[in-house]
């Protein structure tokens, strides 16, 4: 049984608002920016977007720390705005799934600042304290931004729990009341139109930082059925949890077809495959290939029929994948496509990065052009620790968050067509060269290649449903798969390299094949691939 769905049917185009489009010239991106675009988003054929957050918030981790659940972030706009763009969504049969951040709030949110006031008050247990004395934290946990994970409040003689920065203390999901409050403000998004939630590390909710445990905590699958029965399941939505901690075993239990969680989870075993073993995304190590075709095969086959997969390769917290995995310079229209059919053929829902579509590039700025508080955090951890000013900036050029976070590139016009002022952060230089107006004239763009594979998508069951089958498993260069249903089988061909690559397929792929897509314009050889090529064929 397929289980058929929307939600896997479609590709999702993630939004990052603050750097897509400003329209009042702050420098910052807006709602009325995004409307302004649904028609560009509807040429390229996407049926849902996630939008990071935009409720409001002291922008202290840019807006994943929250004041105001339920109204919009001024630099964004008005709830008006947000109510405007799921309705001119609608007008194009695409949906608006929002960001939510459940595991903690900022501590402007009132419930924090009713918290602090006295151990006493009703929202003092909406977050996690323990008592303790000023400079020995309850224990050595750490914050995931860097220091301690337990801040002082010295007017209560007592720590309170933050796994992310000093501003975003934990929500304590132990208590009832905190879990009705969040239900009750989903259930009122739902009610405006929402077509789905993104639960931002919601595998942290269940933390018992006593014993010293963050993720995937004892109660959490309990309080996410909870969450489910009390709000997703109550309408047809795409509901994605960002699970860093997740294996497929656990994953089946996310996305079990029942509906009892999500429709799916994020997970990134595939995405810590370039740091070294044992360390952090700033230890930098070169992509282990067999290793990747080895986990993404792992998620393709252990998932089938009891899970569902999502398929990325950029979000707003990774570095652009033609720069990290592809070839930025001579081969960036060539590799970005080829990524780009890598991950359209497999099972699961396609999610496209803003700009991800045009092969937009990492950047590589002095460090007083960034703005991240992780990166900036690092950068001055790591000048204290002794570490070379250099070997620093070579771990930022690669990983750093701001990479995903420089305004998209609509044009050649000052700014990249981003704003009329001064954009909050700098834009990638290269966008005279790469931006929308040149993708869209251009017939062979990255942009018309995505448009296809999405289209493709819509008119190939197989693509969606198909069962998964990796070939040639120890090739170093070749990345090869099938996929079958029904009696069709999809073959996707992929040369993840820039040499040339040949390869005998087996007897029963041998056969005559129709060509759905390819990266090169010209006719492709039968047995071999020039530097990046990508083909999907079908067999009947």
């Amino acid at each position: 049984m397929q289980n058929n769905k929307w939600w896997k049917e479609t590709v999702v185009y993630q939004i990052y608002p603050r750097s897509f489009q400003d329209t009042n010239g702050d420098g910052i991106g807006d709602l009325k920016g995004i409307i302004s675009r649904l028609d560009y988003l509807a040429e390229l054929g996407i049926g849902a977007i996630w939008l990071s957050p935009v409720c409001k918030s002291p922008q202290d981790d840019n807006g994943y720390d929250i004041s105001d659940y339920q109204d919009i972030d001024p630099m964004f706009g008005s709830l008006d705005d947000m109510e405007a763009l799921v309705d001119e969504s609608k007008k194009r049969n695409i949906r608006i799934v929002m960001d939510l951040v459940l595991n903690h709030s900022s501590d402007e949110h009132p419930w924090f600042l009713e918290a602090k006031k006295s151990k006493d008050n009703p929202y003092h247990d909406y977050y996690v304290w323990r008592d303790g004395v000023e400079g020995t934290p309850p224990n050595d946990l750490r914050g995931c931004f860097g220091g301690s994970a337990w801040e002082w409040v010295p007017e209560l003689g007592q720590y309170y729990f933050h796994q992310f920065a000093v501003k975003q203390p934990d929500l304590n999901w132990d208590n009832p009341k905190v879990r009705q409050e969040i239900y009750d403000m989903i259930n009122w998004w739902m009610d405006k139109g929402v077509g789905g939630f993104r639960l931002d590390v919601i595998d942290l909710i269940a933390k018992e930082p006593d014993r010293k445990i963050t993720g995937n905590g004892p109660n959490l699958h309990k309080y996410i059925q909870e969450l489910s029965r009390e709000t997703f399941q109550k309408g047809d939505l795409l509901t994605v949890g960002e699970t860093w901690g997740a294996t497929p075993e656990i994953a089946k239990l996310y996305s079990n077809p029942d509906g009892s969680e999500f429709s799916m989870v994020f997970q990134f075993e595939h995405i810590g495959l370039d740091e070294q073993e044992g360390k952090g995304k700033w230890d930098l190590s070169p992509l282990d290939f067999l290793k990747l075709k080895r986990v993404l095969s792992k998620w393709q086959t252990e998932l089938k029929g009891e899970a569902w997969n999502s398929l990325f390769w950029n979000n707003h917290d990774l570095p652009r994948i033609v720069s990290r995995w592809g070839n930025d310079g001579e081969y960036r229209v060539e590799s970005a496509k080829m990524l780009a059919t890598l991950l359209h053929g497999m099972q699961g829902t396609p999610y496209i990065y803003q700009g991800e579509e045009l092969g937009m590039t990492n950047v590589r700025y002095p460090i007083g052009d960034y703005r991240d508080i992780e990166l900036l955090n690092l950068y001055n951890e790591r000048l204290e620790g002794g570490f070379a000013h250099e070997a620093i900036m070579e771990s930022i050029y690669a990983k750093g968050r701001d990479n995903a976070r420089t305004p998209m590139q609509w044009d050649a016009s000052a700014n990249a067509g981003f704003t009329t002022g001064q954009p909050w952060i700098r834009v990638n230089p290269n966008y005279t060269e790469i931006n929308a107006a040149v993708e869209l004239e251009n017939p062979d763009s990255i942009f018309h290649y995505y448009r296809q594979l999405i289209r493709l998508r819509k008119e190939h069951n197989v693509i969606v449903y198909g069962d998964y089958k990796l070939l040639f498993p120890e090739d170093k260069d070749l990345y090869a798969y099938t996929r079958t249903l029904d009696g069709i089988t999809l073959l996707v061909l992929c040369n993840f390299y820039g040499n040339a690559v040949s390869f005998d397929l087996p007897e029963e792929l041998a056969g005559d094949k129709e060509l759905l897509i390819s990266n090169y314009s010209d006719e492709p050889s039968g047995g071999s691939l020039r530097p990046y090529e990508a083909r999907m064929y079908l067999l009947k």
